[in-house]
């Protein structure tokens, strides 16, 4: 890491501490020729996933679609906004790990499905009826015994 004050390469770590949320960290840099601090952030990079839909057109992966859709589904239910970011989250890290650089809608609705069928029953017949493309009060009733089965 170069200063940015005299531009020497010769740094070291002083301090380093994970952001709140966990999603960087923060570093406290000591420059060995000035001897001035600065602070740096490190963050992950990441890939820019693209997700396939079914008419076959690609547009890139976008979390908030998946948090606005959870969000929905759990609208007037008792789930916390804590569960919808563990939701939010799990569903980021599983298309991360699991898929290359593309993803089919279908595997990242099947993701939310699970993961949603552990917080709430009534929350995942609401997504799952979008999701599934209910067409009448049959694909309802199918989708609500098997869960009953469960």
């Amino acid at each position: 890491m170069n200063c940015p004050f005299c531009g020497t390469s010769d740094t070291r770590v002083v301090n380093s501490r994970p952001s709140p949320a966990g999603d960087f960290v923060r570093r406290r840099r000591e420059c060995q020729a000035c001897s001035r601090r600065f602070t740096t952030a490190e963050y992950v990079e990441k890939v820019e996933m693209m997700v396939v839909k079914r008419d076959g057109m690609r547009e890139p992966f976008q979390l908030q679609k998946v948090r606005s859709g959870l969000e929905r589904a759990c609208e007037k239910r008792p789930v916390s906004p804590e569960q919808i970011d563990r939701m939010t989250r799990e569903v980021e890290r599983e298309v991360l790990t699991t898929a290359d650089r593309e993803v089919t809608t279908e595997h990242v609705g099947k993701i939310i499905l699970r993961e949603i069928k552990k917080v709430d029953h009534v929350a995942y017949v609401r997504f799952a009826s979008v999701y599934k493309q209910f067409h009448d009060l049959q694909d309802f009733n199918t989708e609500i015994q098997s869960l009953l089965k469960e």
